[in-house]
């Protein structure tokens, strides 16, 4: 699978920081490369992980860690599933999936939680519009006119937007990582991204509802997909929203939500 850099804020002081943060990725088989850097607070990884696994290997070491920066060069975008900034039907499914174009594909990284185990269907829908939930939003992103199928499908024979599914484990969390080669990144941005319910049948069921969303069900969650910073292009120490350091929204951030979803408020404000 295709590496990508990513770019984390950490709080680090002096070199045992470093070291710390150093020896708590050290068992991660999958990081080509690692670069620590204690006078600009970053660390940057080159891997193929889930972004939200190198974030919490990082913070097992005691240091605070906020994600900055996804892909080189190239165009990244990021949804917001919950919370304050995206939808859902429940207060406890939140979650952040991003998008990196690379010459292979995009990548699409996502960590959900406060899903049923098991699995959902995940689709690109044509509208940015949340205002009345996941309703507003439209139908599959469809710019070939072609009917519902799976992410791997023939372009003739599926929408843009289908994305297939995500598997659920048993404590409600979906992480995930997979390239799509039809999806650009430039394509998505203001338009939404949709949990459902149910799992997408890929156009294969028998009826005509399968080939129209993969016979998915309920859209559970949603959010409006969003530029988002490349590799250092982000030097927020300061939250435009409210005019605190990221390490003061984060303390906040965490003291308002569960553990599992502390990721969601950091990351909203790194992208104000």
């Amino acid at each position: 699978m295709s590496m990508s850099k990513i770019e984390f804020a950490v709080d680090m002081t002096c070199q045992k920081c470093v070291n710390a943060v150093q020896e708590s990725l050290s068992d991660l088989n999958d990081i080509q490369n690692l670069n620590i850097s204690l006078e600009r607070g970053t660390v940057v990884v080159e891997t193929n992980l889930p972004f939200t696994l190198i974030q919490e290997k990082i913070e097992k070491s005691g240091k605070k860690a906020v994600l900055k920066g996804y892909g080189e060069n190239s165009f990244s975008a990021v949804s917001m599933l919950g919370g304050n900034s995206g939808y859902s039907i429940s207060n406890n499914i939140k979650g952040v999936i991003r998008f990196v174009q690379t010459p292979e594909g995009c990548i699409i990284d996502g960590t959900v939680d406060g899903l049923e185990p098991g699995q959902h269907g995940v689709h690109i829908h044509e509208c940015g519009d949340i205002s009345n939930g996941c309703e507003s939003v439209g139908e599959h992103f469809n710019p070939h006119n072609s009917i519902h199928g799976g992410p791997e499908d023939d372009i003739s024979k599926k929408h843009i937007g289908d994305l297939g599914n995500i598997d659920v484990d048993n404590n409600g969390r979906a992480l995930f990582r997979r390239i799509n080669k039809f999806l650009q990144v430039s394509d998505i941005i203001g338009r939404s991204l949709v949990i459902t319910e149910k799992p997408d049948d890929l156009g294969k069921g028998n009826d005509q509802q399968s080939l129209i969303d993969g016979n998915s069900g309920k859209r559970l969650a949603c959010g409006i997909i969003a530029r988002s910073s490349g590799l250092f292009q982000n030097t927020k120490k300061i939250c435009a929203c409210d005019g605190l350091t990221i390490w003061d929204e984060r303390e906040r951030a965490n003291s308002n939500q569960k553990e599992s979803t502390k990721y969601t408020s950091n990351q909203i404000c790194m992208l104000c």
